[in-house]
């Protein structure tokens, strides 16, 4: 059977179809110049235009106005120190040349993060944007960053921090 060949109520003409990609071609135009010029806010439309400076650092400020808990204890655990001081807090070793997150160079004055746990360097910042995600582990071999003779105490500190104890307390007198 199958359907008639000049069966028109289904196809739309051409004419219409290409009506309607040159509007919405206009429209992205209008869009972009309103964004270009500054004027975004004045359309009112669901999509969020990123620039170049914010769509990067975006969820870094995002995630660093509200880090979790653990991130916040953790970073009182590693200790700070200038690049050129690594030697003497290090001890024997060559230091690494570079980042391994953002791949710079160090400097002698930036200042880093050393693991104390698998020896492993990285500038503050990216090991601070590394534990803003959530993450407790080294970036490169994933040996956890609080050292297993402090597990204890992390684990109270953020047990304490977190205020679920408060919350227990109140339903273990019971």
């Amino acid at each position: 059977m199958g359907f008639p060949v000049g069966y028109t109520e289904v196809f739309f003409p051409n004419l219409f179809l290409h009506t309607l990609s040159l509007l919405g071609f206009i429209r992205n135009l209008i869009f972009s110049l309103f964004h270009l010029l500054g004027l975004s806010e004045f359309l009112e439309t669901d999509v969020v235009w990123p620039t170049s400076s914010s769509s990067s650092s975006s969820t870094a400020t995002q995630s660093s106005e509200n880090p979790p808990v653990s991130a916040i204890l953790i970073r009182e655990l590693l200790p700070v120190i200038k690049f050129r001081d690594l030697e003497t807090v290090a001890g024997a070793g060559e230091p690494p040349e570079s980042c391994a997150v953002c791949l710079y160079e160090f400097e002698g004055a930036e200042e880093i993060r050393w693991l104390t746990n698998c020896k492993h360097v990285f500038h503050r910042a990216c090991l601070d944007r590394w534990m803003d995600h959530d993450q407790k582990t080294c970036p490169l071999c994933r040996t956890p960053f609080v050292p297993d003779e402090m597990k204890d105490e992390f684990n109270q500190r953020l047990w304490a921090a977190s205020g679920v104890s408060d919350f227990y307390s109140e339903y273990s007198s019971v």
